[in-house]
């Protein structure tokens, strides 16, 4: 069985900014009403939600999307194995889960999630 797209995100050079565009653009309802400033965007339809942020510190702007597994280290070695890196360990979310980073092979971005 296939795993399935959970979520998106997007980060920018100026988080608030980014925040501002795509909600003008798209009327996304974006909540960024937390300690991270991370913008969580309701795109109002049947479509997946996701989130908009300023990128950290040394980390190019990037868009990604994550997928669900039931592993994320078994994951993370199997993107290695066919020709990926680890760009973030398995990391928890209080409260939420845990995720992990990967490049692909042309150096894509990709998220992991486990709820």
């Amino acid at each position: 069985m296939g795993r399935p797209v959970v979520h998106w995100e997007i980060s920018g050079k100026d988080g608030a900014k980014a925040q501002e565009f795509y909600s003008k653009l798209f009327d996304w309802k974006i909540d960024s009403n937390n300690p991270m400033t991370y913008g969580l965007v309701d795109t109002g339809g049947g479509g997946i939600n996701g989130g908009i942020m300023g990128a950290p510190e040394g980390v190019p702007p990037y868009l990604t999307f994550y997928v669900q597994v039931d592993d994320l280290q078994a994951y993370l070695d199997k993107a290695e194995s066919l020709g990926g890196k680890t760009l973030v360990p398995p990391t928890a979310i209080p409260n939420i889960g845990s995720f992990a980073m990967f490049a692909d092979l042309d150096g894509n971005t990709v998220g992991l999630f486990k709820e």
